[in-house]
């Protein structure tokens, strides 16, 4: 999927192409039919909002919003893996990329510390009164 993301001067301004596997977990089985997870429209989600979403310094970045958006807006979502890599970064390497496990609590300890002003912009977070920031 394309996405207008990296540090680079030459990565500003043209999307580039990422690769996102993603695994999601329900919390139990669902029993209604709209319950359950379309992936197609999933991926059709994700791209639309890769599309619309302006320029993201970092993977890391990247990846913790989507997460929080497949979180947001599917609530029979409990866990997930979201993985995200860009094909053919370096010559001599096949990827490079990054991995977040989120639960939903992750997510919900997430939201509240974005909400607050804390640690804006990372993927693994321990509010204030948890004892530290990361």
């Amino acid at each position: 999927m394309p996405a207008r993301i990296g540090i680079h001067p030459h990565e500003h301004g043209q999307p580039q192409p990422l690769v996102i596997d993603a695994q999601l977990g329900y919390r139990s089985m669902p029993k209604e039919e709209s319950d359950w997870i379309d992936y197609e429209s999933y991926c059709a989600r994700i791209a639309e909002f890769l599309a619309k979403k302006s320029h993201t310094r970092l993977l890391e970045t990247l990846v913790a919003d989507i997460a929080a958006l497949s979180l947001r807006e599917w609530p029979a979502l409990d866990t997930l893996t979201i993985e995200v890599h860009k094909p053919k970064i370096r010559p001599g390497t096949r990827r490079i990329g990054v991995s977040l496990d989120w639960t939903r609590a992750d997510y919900l300890r997430w939201a509240a510390c974005e909400r607050d002003g804390y640690g804006k912009n990372t993927a693994h977070i321990r509010c204030a009164n948890d004892g530290e920031h990361s």
